[in-house]
């Protein structure tokens, strides 16, 4: 008798989005229910918004070493999600009162597309892109960004009294942990370069918040973005936090909220949900951590006893406890990643912003690997929803396909 029980699914792609947490949920709804008004209004309803909205503020600001209530306070601005935070960062502290004027803007080779993709419209509009190189691990080597500033300040020593060209990078940004490999960057080293230079110094850490623990003002980051969903909480909210004294010009017009750097009603129910899930997160992140670490490790030692050759990409460097990216020698990801997906089980080739296209991984090819081998390299990423028998699960059915379609 054929069995009709449908096949379970197993979801090994967290590093694209996460599964919103109950409780998350929940606090949305009872915003939502409660049916507050506009934060921006001044009457008491009005008040009342503004006073979860800015609550939630503090609290994510709080978790993330963040200080609202110093002399000189950071400031976190709510986004719709991590691809504006960057580009606010971007576009708003390269052309904050200069806007008609052309300069250097400086990204690792491995940023995530909305980095990468926006510092590329800045080279259509004439600036200078440069790109700092990573090792085989892809770790971003850190001399190469001394190498710059020091050529950069030795520029501006020679450089004529009448050029209006600035010699100094306009802004450094690195991402703080890679979504594809997993690899913690050193930015606070970086970040400590560029103080020193008089460097603004942006980072994304859209992949890492919810991961690792976080301190913003010791990281020494003049600005940084994360995404609520990429740990649990929901989709259309993220925040760019940003230190006193860095001016960041506004992308979007029309309204006085969040001192005008992003204008726009705030969602007060999206705010205390981005809230509830990183104070969860907080809460738990010591099991949280631990708890992944085995899976993934499970994972890959799992893969690498039943499939010869197979091998994980910055597995020598301390790296987010969640990711694995892993190389199949002789199988073609992307027939693969399709035939995993018939078997039931959801991973990626890549960033989830790069699905459906056939380029190869920006972050592999930038470490150097043959083309083989980036090309037959897949992401998995796990979560708080993954369990052992899922892994279990999964290592069965990937080398089962494996042995299909690759022999």
């Amino acid at each position: 008798m054929a069995d009709n029980c449908p096949m379970q699914h197993i979801y090994l792609d967290h590093n694209s989005t996460t599964p919103t947490r109950p409780e998350v949920v929940e606090a949305i709804a009872r915003c939502y229910a409660a049916g507050y008004a506009n934060p921006a209004s001044q009457h008491q309803p009005g008040q009342q918004a503004r006073r979860l909205l800015e609550n939630a503020r503090q609290r994510v600001a709080e978790i993330l070493g963040a200080d609202l209530n110093c002399l000189k306070p950071d400031r976190v601005v709510f986004t719709s999600g991590g691809t504006e935070a960057n580009n606010l960062a971007i576009f708003g502290i390269t052309q904050a009162g200069r806007s008609d004027e052309k300069g250097t803007i400086v990204v690792s080779s491995i940023e995530h597309a909305c980095v990468l993709e926006a510092a590329e419209q800045l080279l259509e509009r004439g600036w200078r892109l440069d790109t700092l190189g990573v090792d085989g691990n892809g770790v971003v080597l850190v001399e190469s960004l001394r190498a710059m500033l020091e050529t950069s300040s030795l520029q501006a020593d020679h450089m004529p009294l009448a050029s209006t060209r600035p010699a100094s990078p306009r802004l450094v940004s690195v991402m703080l942990a890679n979504h594809e490999t997993g690899a913690i960057q050193p930015v606070q080293e970086l970040a400590a370069l560029c103080r020193a230079a008089g460097v603004p110094f942006h980072t994304d850490a859209i992949a890492a918040a919810g991961k690792i623990p976080i301190h913003f003002r010791k990281l020494g980051v003049d600005a940084l973005s994360i995404a609520a969903h990429k740990f649990q909480g929901p989709l259309g909210i993220g925040a760019l936090i940003v230190r006193p004294g860095v001016t960041v010009a506004p992308m979007l017009f029309g309204g006085h909220q969040q001192e005008g750097m992003r204008p726009g009603t705030e969602s007060v129910a999206l705010a205390v949900g981005m809230q509830t899930a990183l104070e969860l997160w907080h809460e738990e992140q010591n099991e949280h951590h631990a708890r992944l670490v085995a899976l993934r490790d499970r994972f890959e030692s799992g893969l690498k006893a039943a499939r010869s050759g197979a091998f994980v990409h910055s597995d020598a460097v301390p790296r987010l406890p969640h990711t694995s990216n892993v190389a199949f020698p002789g199988v073609e990801g992307q027939i693969l990643l399709l035939a995993l997906d018939m078997a039931g089980v959801a991973c990626s080739v890549g960033s989830a912003c790069a699905s459906g296209s056939t380029e190869l991984s920006p972050t592999l090819r930038a470490m150097g690997l043959p083309k083989d081998i980036v090309a037959g390299s897949l992401r998995f990423s796990l979560g708080a929803t993954t369990t052992a028998a899922e892994i279990d699960e999964a290592i069965a059915r990937i080398v089962a396909v494996c042995g299909e379609i690759g022999g």
